[in-house]
Parts: structure tokens; sequence; C-alpha cells
């Protein structure tokens, strides 16, 4: 069942229509996406220490990869976090990207996404690429590496932008669990 899951969500037509805002009050919209090659989604909550311990990481990847035409959006998965206190921890950990408030969880049923912090890479029609963790750093709750020795989300952008297939396309995330809303 879980597979069918997973390929149907490889199998998307379009992108989910969204009018979000981030937390500098910008507006954004699917309609940014299909100026770029691959669109990264981070799904974040602002009190996941597993994300929070990721937020340099994905500013480094962000760094590397902008340029190349990859775009970038946190997405805050907790719908009943006050905006205020969401843009304190945008402002608090340095994104260097978005960080999009999607209260209705348009995002996360569109990718799928069942953790924080859990990335998805999408192509410009919204078609999902990749979802799983940034890296391999985090191996179980309360055991991590010094460093990763896998990287994931960057294999995953260096093969889109490549032209070729994400070689693994879903990776087991560990992190703190979304609670969704009813649509």
């Amino acid at each position: 069942m879980l597979n069918k899951f997973i390929i149907a969500l490889f199998f998307v037509a379009s992108p989910p229509q969204f009018h979000l805002r981030d937390t500098a009050g910008a507006a954004h919209s699917q309609m940014e996406w299909a100026t770029q090659k691959a669109v990264v989604l981070y799904f974040v909550t602002i009190d996941c220490p597993v994300a929070n311990g990721y937020v340099p990481e994905m500013n480094r990847i962000h760094d590397a990869y902008a340029a190349r035409g990859v775009a970038f959006f946190a997405v805050q998965a907790d719908p009943g976090v006050p905006e205020p206190a969401v843009a304190r921890y945008a402002h608090d950990y340095h994104y260097t990207f978005p960080l999009l408030l999607d209260p209705a969880q348009l995002l996360i049923r569109h990718t799928g996404a069942t953790i924080t912090p859990q990335v998805a890479v999408l192509s410009p029609q919204g078609n999902l690429l990749y979802l799983g963790p940034v890296d391999n750093r985090v191996e179980d709750f309360g055991k991590q590496r010094p460093q990763a020795t896998q990287s994931y989300l960057r294999n995953a952008l260096d093969s889109v932008l490549s032209g070729k297939p994400v070689a693994v396309p879903v990776h087991k995330s560990i992190g703190c669990a979304i609670n969704r809303v009813a649509k």
C-alpha cells in the first residue's frame, strides 16, 4: 500500500494552486516554479530540534544551488503557531530563503510530507522527484553522526540538474511528526 502511495506521488500532473505569504509578508504562488529547474520545500516547525539543527546546512545548500535555478522555500508545518512566532523564528535562525505560512497544509498534502525536517524536491510542473531527509547525519532519535556521510538532498539536486532521475527518490526521515489538519 505504501509503495502505491509513493508511486502515485511521483506522477502529479501540475503544481498545487496556492497563494501563500512568507514571514516577511511577501506573496508566493506556484507560478514561481515555472521559471526554475527545481523547487525545494523544507518542512519545519519552530519547536523541532532536528529541523532547527539543519537550518545552517539548508542555508549552505541554498547558497550552492539557488544560482543554478533551484528555488528554496521553508514551509511552516504547524498551522497552530502564531505568525509572529514563525517570523521571529525565521529571523532568529537566519533563514536565507523564504519561510512560507501554509495554514491549510496545501504543500504538505501535495508532497506527502509527514516529518520535520523533511525535504521535497519538485519539478517546475510540481512532480515530486525526491522526499526525505537532508542527509544521513541523524541516524535515529538521539543518535547522530558528527558529520553526514551521505547528502541525499545534494545528490537529488545534482541528478535533477543533470537531467537524470533521482537514484533513490524516497528516504526514511527522522524528526518530529507533522500534525495534519482536516481538509
